[in-house]
């Protein structure tokens, strides 16, 4: 019989989750300066997905082999801080090395260092509430996540444009030279990530191997158990949950709705809401400004959001409430392509902070419960494969669509992936949301379960 883990407080969930603040800056600073940084150093409207390429394929390599790496490992600092702080120290670099690149090729590359940094710090945390949570507390755990996530997004999209409005810093500079307040944002977001991480790593205590033992019970012996490497690895790959092969198809159409918006708003709104192409004139960085307070909106309603989603999902169902969020989200993205007013598009991101907040809640909190412990930083770094998978369709195919069939339109993009976040509304109404009966010997205990988290 298994051993129910305990219950942890609110401020040891706070504790757990706040380094995620410091993660969600570096991202967010990623997700809203990229493409202008590209742009201003002289890539095209096609080129830029592309170059986007880099995120998503340093996470489909990076965070199942950290999942990996983490399930395995054991040390004084315990099984997953030592990546968190390991991706910290690396992105910090790269956050204060990134806006001062003179070439488009050198801040190519250090998208690729970022992301693949971001990364090793991302995919534990995922695997940390699922290692210390009891199922009735993961939703919660991932709620908490979100909205650090939210908060480190709103400070950080939102930076250049206070830095350049509230304290007169510069936000334009002479053509292929980024900006003043963006190399300062970066500088900032360097700290911010190493500090928030480091609270975590000092203030939360993991549970040993013997310790998730007891929790969980003896497991039964399983033929990959006594492989090794890739073959442990494809077999486990083969034998994943079925609630995760649902929710794989629920991630992509979702995660390519994201790619488009994260790659094509700066280049949307500058051009057909303010109608600046010269990417070194005051209008055309006055654009991209708003598209970092734009960004900064949906990320602080998702901070908000992310604490009603609990209690919306305890007086219905994750899977209703995922696709309600969904669909608004969607409606929401398409929905720039109607906006002239700069002051409209803050509307459209409330519905997209809805939808953002329970990407990055609900697939989690139902996944979860379905995963076997002692391979959950693994599964939930194949999980990843499922957002990085479409992010790299998108980077491949966006461009030459946009160029070809949408005539360089990139709002047309934008309703592109409005349309791809509804069709992943309708098909999370499908998915399973339940513990998977054969991860576990207590089948009593697994339908307890699955009540427990509104089955």
């Amino acid at each position: 019989m298994n051993t129910n883990k305990p219950k942890l407080h609110f401020w040891q969930i706070w504790n757990m989750s706040f380094g995620f603040l410091g993660i969600q800056f570096g991202f967010g600073l990623q997700n809203a300066n990229v493409s202008r940084i590209f742009e201003t150093l002289g890539a095209s409207i096609d080129q830029i997905p592309i170059l986007w390429l880099a995120a998503p394929v340093t996470g489909l390599l990076i965070q199942p082999i950290i999942g990996y790496m983490s399930d395995r490992t054991w040390n004084g600092l315990g099984r997953r801080r030592p990546y968190f702080l390991a991706g910290a120290i690396m992105s910090s670099l790269a956050l204060i090395i990134m806006p001062n690149s003179p070439y488009l090729w050198m801040a190519a590359g250090m998208l690729w260092i970022l992301d693949a940094s971001i990364n090793v710090s991302m995919e534990p945390f995922r695997a940390l509430v699922a290692d210390n949570l009891p199922s009735e507390q993961r939703t919660q755990g991932f709620a908490v996540q979100t909205f650090f996530i939210g908060v480190g997004s709103v400070i950080a999209s939102a930076m250049p444009y206070v830095l350049a409005n509230w304290f007169g810093i510069a936000n334009t500079a002479p053509e292929g030279v980024i900006p003043p307040s963006v190399k300062i944002s970066f500088y900032a977001g360097a700290v911010v990530f190493f500090g928030a991480v480091l609270w975590t790593v000092l203030k939360t205590k993991e549970y040993s191997p013997e310790e998730m033992e007891r929790f969980e019970g003896a497991e039964p012996e399983q033929e990959q158990e006594t492989r090794e490497g890739f073959a442990e690895v494809w077999a486990d790959v083969k034998k994943m949950p079925t609630t995760m092969r649902q929710l794989a198809v629920v991630q992509f159409f979702s995660w390519f709705a994201l790619f488009a918006m994260w790659i094509y708003t700066t280049s949307a709104v500058t051009s057909s809401v303010y109608g600046a192409t010269d990417t070194s004139s005051a209008l055309y960085n006055q654009g991209a400004d708003w598209v970092g307070l734009c960004f900064a909106m949906y990320n602080g309603v998702s901070a908000l959001a992310a604490f009603a989603l609990p209690w919306l999902a305890a007086r219905s169902s994750r899977k209703v409430v995922h696709a309600f969020c969904l669909t608004l989200g969607g409606v929401s993205l398409a929905g720039m392509y109607f906006i002239n007013d700069p002051k409209m598009l803050m509307l459209n991101m409330v519905g997209i902070g809805f939808a953002w907040a329970s990407i990055l809640c609900m697939p989690y909190a139902i996944l979860a419960g379905s995963l076997p412990s002692k391979k959950m930083g693994f599964f939930m770094g194949v999980f990843n494969f499922f957002i990085v998978i479409p992010q790299i369709l998108a980077a491949g195919i966006l461009g030459y669509v946009t160029r070809e069939f949408f005539g360089g339109d990139s709002m047309m993009a934008l309703m592109l992936g409005g349309a791809s976040m509804v069709v992943a509304a309708v098909i999370t109404l499908s998915v399973t949301d339940r513990d998977d009966p054969q991860l576990s010997d207590d089948k009593e205990q697994s339908i307890n379960l699955s009540a427990a988290q509104g089955a």
